[in-house]
C-alpha cells in the first residue's frame, strides 16, 4: 500500500474545503461567479473617410456588451408600464426613426421633439440631443427611460426588475464580469445600450459608392450634388454643404435656421441650445441633422414640420423667417423646379440602398 505524507493529506484536505468553499458561494443567493466571464472584442470598421470612432476606455464593444444592449434596447420592460422600447421611437425601417412628427410615449404621450435617427451617433462629438444637453451616448440613456412623456420609468424599479429577471443577471455577468446580480445598476444598463447603438454604422451610399468610383451618378443626380455642394459651373447657389458637412453630412454644429420669426429670442415656443446654455444668442439653435439616410427619416426639421423634402426646399429657398441670430446662409435662393427636382434626386442617394433590410440586421 502507498504511503501517504500528512503534508499530502493536508494539502488534499485543503484543496477539498477550498472547493466546497467555492460551491457554495456560487449558491449564494444572487452569485454569478459560477457563470464564464470571456469578453470578446468587437472591432469597428469605420466608413471610408469617416475619422475613427471615439469609443470610451471604460466601455469598449464587446459581442457580450453589444448583445445585451441589443436586447434592452428592444425590450419595453424599460418602460414603466411595458409597452414601450426604445425602437418604439427609433424604428431600424426608418433609419432608427418613427416617422412621427413628435415622438410618442407611454398611453400615447406626445414629446416636445422629433425622434432623431440614432445611426453614427458614435461619431457626434459635439453633444447629443437636438439641444447638445449631454456629451456622450452614456449619458443619454438614462434620459428616455424616465422622461414622462418617453417611457416614465424609474431607474431603481427598472433595476430591481433587471436583477430579478430569468435572463438579464446572466446577460450582465457576461458583458460586464459582475459577481452578484446586486452589481446590475443605471449605469450598466446604460453602458450597454451604448455599446449596441454605436454599432450603428451607415456609410454605404449610392454617394458613398461614387466617391468611391465604383457607380456613376444620374445626370440629375450629379446635377443635384453640384448645386448641393455650390460647384459655380451653371447651377444655383444652394448653401447646403455648408452645414451639412461631409462625411456625416452634418458639421455637428448648432444653428437657428430661420424656421420662426423671433424678434425677442426669449419668447421662442423651443429655444433648443439656448435652454441649455441660458445665452441668448444660442435661443432657436438646434443641432444640424445628418442627411444620411434622409430618404427614410420623415417628417423632417426638430419639430417635424416638413413632411416632404420638397416642403424642407421652399423653406430655405424663401430665405426663411427673421431671427436675430439667423445662420448668414439662410438667404433667398434663386432655385427652379428643376433645380429642386435634382438636388432632393441627390439626397436621395445619401440613403442606403436596401436599406430597411441592412438596418433589420444591425
Amino acid at each position: 500500500m502507498r504511503s501517504v505524507s500528512v503534508t499530502s493529506a493536508y494539502g488534499y484536505l485543503l484543496l477539498v474545503l477550498l472547493m466546497g468553499a467555492c460551491t457554495q458561494a456560487e449558491q449564494i443567493p444572487g452569485s454569478l461567479k459560477h457563470i464564464r466571464y470571456r469578453p470578446k472584442a468587437v472591432a469597428v470598421t469605420d466608413p471610408a473617410r469617416f475619422v475613427r470612432m471615439d469609443i470610451p476606455e471604460d466601455n469598449q464593444l464587446t459581442e457580450a456588451g453589444v448583445t445585451l444592449g441589443r436586447k434592452l434596447f428592444f425590450d419595453p420592460m424599460l418602460s414603466v408600464d411595458s409597452s414601450v422600447s426604445c425602437a418604439t421611437c427609433h424604428q431600424p425601417a426608418r433609419a432608427f426613426t418613427d416617422g412621427l412628427a413628435l415622438s410618442q410615449g407611454i398611453e400615447g404621450r406626445t414629446g416636445g421633439r422629433n425622434a432623431p435617427s440614432l445611426l453614427n451617433v458614435g461619431y457626434y462629438t459635439t453633444g447629443l440631443f437636438w439641444d447638445g444637453r449631454v456629451a456622450t451616448l452614456e449619458e443619454l440613456m438614462l434620459h428616455p427611460v424616465r422622461d414622462t412623456n418617453e417611457m416614465g420609468q424609474n431607474w431603481d424599479a427598472l433595476v430591481q426588475q433587471l436583477q430579478t429577471h430569468p435572463e438579464y443577471p446572466v446577460l450582465f455577468r457576461k458583458a460586464f464580469g459582475i459577481e452578484r446580480t446586486e452589481e446590475i445598476d443605471a449605469g450598466l444598463t446604460a453602458r450597454a445600450l451604448s455599446q449596441f447603438v454605436r454599432t450603428l454604422i451607415s456609410g454605404n451610399t449610392r454617394y458613398d459608392q461614387y466617391k468611391a468610383g465604383l457607380i456613376t451618378l444620374t445626370e440629375s443626380e450629379d446635377r443635384g450634388r453640384r448645386i448641393f455642394f455650390d460647384i459655380a459651373d451653371g447651377v444655383p447657389t444652394s448653401e447646403c454643404g455648408h452645414c451639412h458637412v461631409e462625411p456625416l453630412f452634418s458639421g455637428l454644429e448648432y444653428f437657428n435656421n430661420g424656421l420662426d420669426e423671433s424678434y425677442d429670442p426669449s419668447a421662442l415656443a423651443d429655444a433648443g441650445l439656448g435652454k441649455v446654455t441660458g445665452r441668448s444668442g444660442d435661443m432657436g439653435r438646434f443641432r444640424t441633422p445628418s442627411l444620411r439616410n434622409i430618404a427614410l427619416t420623415a417628417p423632417y426639421m426638430h419639430d417635424g414640420r416638413f413632411k416632404t423634402l420638397s416642403e424642407v426646399l421652399d423653406h430655405y429657398i424663401s430665405g426663411g423667417q427673421h431671427g436675430d441670430n439667423v445662420h448668414p446662409n439662410i438667404r433667398k435662393l434663386d432655385f427652379t423646379e428643376q433645380d429642386k427636382s435634382d438636388l432632393i434626386n441627390f439626397l436621395q442617394a445619401l440613403t442606403e440602398g436596401n436599406a430597411q433590410k441592412h438596418f433589420a440586421d444591425l
